[in-house]
């Protein structure tokens, strides 16, 4: 089974870790380091993918914005949301196909928060993980050589109406919200990051090689 590593790397700004993920996606093309997973929650900051950019969404002048390349359209960051960035070679059985891609990572969310009691679904209005009609869940990537960038989002616990003022990848304001919103109470970022990295390996075919905790900001160590 391929093995890949973890990097915890707490609370970094979004245009940092993006940097480091360029440098890492082509460090992993040219096979210098394994499949390398980030976890990493930042400070509040709304991406604008090409999508919303040519369609003319305006946020509101109150959040910090940041142009992206992935695909979709505006995506909320902040306090309350762990982010997962797989700089993942997909090559293996079945794997060479971006809706295949996206459907293993939805899985692996959906089969993080079920030992919890939360049950999570898809819903035909857009990918990424639903509940009782909202959304708490992103999904979306970046790929070059099959060697992915950018990756997924739960929203656990997020400032009350932050998210959900916002027309989060094109749904109406109000769509997208967190887990607590929705009942959910309790979670952290270290539960979630644990639960994460347990369920990995029966949902993405792979197994945790090394962990590594940052406490500077990249680039980091290879």
């Amino acid at each position: 089974m391929r093995q890949f590593n973890v990097i915890l790397a707490g609370v970094v700004e979004h245009e940092i870790i993006a940097t480091e993920m360029k440098r890492l996606q082509q460090l992993r093309i040219k096979d210098e380091i394994p499949d390398t997973l980030i976890m990493v929650e930042h400070p509040e900051v709304v991406t604008i993918g090409p999508k919303a950019r040519k369609d003319g969404v305006e946020v509101p002048p109150q959040f910090e914005t940041s142009p992206i390349d992935r695909g979709g359209g505006i995506t909320w960051h902040g306090p309350g949301q762990i982010v997962a960035y797989p700089i993942f070679l997909w090559d293996l059985d079945g794997e060479k196909n971006v809706a295949a891609i996206i459907h293993l990572l939805e899985d692996w969310i959906i089969n993080t928060l079920r030992p919890l009691g939360i049950i999570g679904e898809r819903d035909s209005r857009m990918q990424g993980i639903w509940k009782a009609g909202h959304k708490f869940s992103s999904v979306g990537l970046n790929f070059m050589k099959w060697v992915s960038r950018h990756g997924l989002t739960i929203n656990y616990n997020t400032p009350e109406g932050r998210v959900e003022g916002l027309p989060g990848c094109g749904l109406p304001t109000g769509t997208t919200t967190s887990l607590n919103a929705l009942g959910e109470q309790g979670l952290t970022r270290e539960l979630l990051e644990a639960m994460l990295i347990s369920t990995a390996q029966t949902s993405l075919n792979r197994t945790v090689a090394k962990f590594s905790c940052q406490s500077s900001n990249p680039p980091w160590p290879n």
